[in-house]
Parts: C-alpha cells; structure tokens; sequence
C-alpha cells in the first residue's frame, strides 16, 4: 500500500482505535451520552477511511493523482474537526457547532470529491 491509501489506511485505524475506545469509555461509565460521536467516528471515520484507502490500493491510477491528495487532506481535517467538535457540542459547548457545520460541509464536499475521482475511474476500467 503506497500514498493516499496508506494514509488513508493509518487514518481508518486511528479512528478505530479513538472509536473503539470511546465505546468502552460509554461502556464502563453507563453515560452514552457521546453515542453519536462513537458511531460517527466508526462510520464516518474507520469505514469510510478503509474503504477509500482500499479504493486508491486498487485503482493506483487514481492514486497518483494531485486530487486523491487533496481529498485525503479534506477529509482527514474536516473529519477531525467535525467529530472533535461534535465530542465538545455534545459535552455541553454550544459555542462549537459553527465548527461542525464547517466540518461536515468539508467532509461532504470530500465525498463529492470522491465521487468525482472514483466513478470516472470505476467506469473506465
């Protein structure tokens, strides 16, 4: 695994560790308050990491790409900051939610990003 999809990769599982530990956190305290940030950051953040950095192992012409950079970069920062800020808006800070609507349009915008990379790709091949 080379470029984007190793750090893609890294990233999926840093997620899962971060997502994973959370859970247990909820687990053993009994507060599932931070449930939405637990299941966003093992969907949005492991999955949805792995599955790009599979899609970029497997498509190495998409890989190399200066837009697979750019939607690595999106993703990763705007997938922080939206389950950072999600962490702290559900923890009490109502002050934070300009930065998770920031964030998720980011990280919507690298999903459309992705579309447009994969699907050409996809159909070409």
């Amino acid at each position: 695994m080379q470029g984007v999809a190793r750090n893609f990769f890294t990233l999926a599982v840093v997620y899962a560790l971060c997502g994973m530990a959370l859970g247990l956190h909820m687990s053993i305290s009994q507060d599932h308050s931070q449930m939405p940030v637990h299941a966003h950051t093992m969907v949005a953040g492991w999955l949805m990491s792995a599955v790009f950095a599979f899609f970029y192992h497997l498509f190495p012409v998409a890989r190399d790409k200066t837009l697979a950079k750019v939607h690595f970069w999106l993703t990763a920062v705007s997938g922080i900051g939206l389950l950072v800020g999600l962490f702290f808006l559900l923890g009490g800070n109502a002050a934070i939610e300009p930065v998770v609507a920031m964030s998720s349009m980011g990280f919507y915008a690298a999903m459309l990003l992705f579309a447009f990379i994969a699907l050409p790709t996809v159909w070409k091949s």
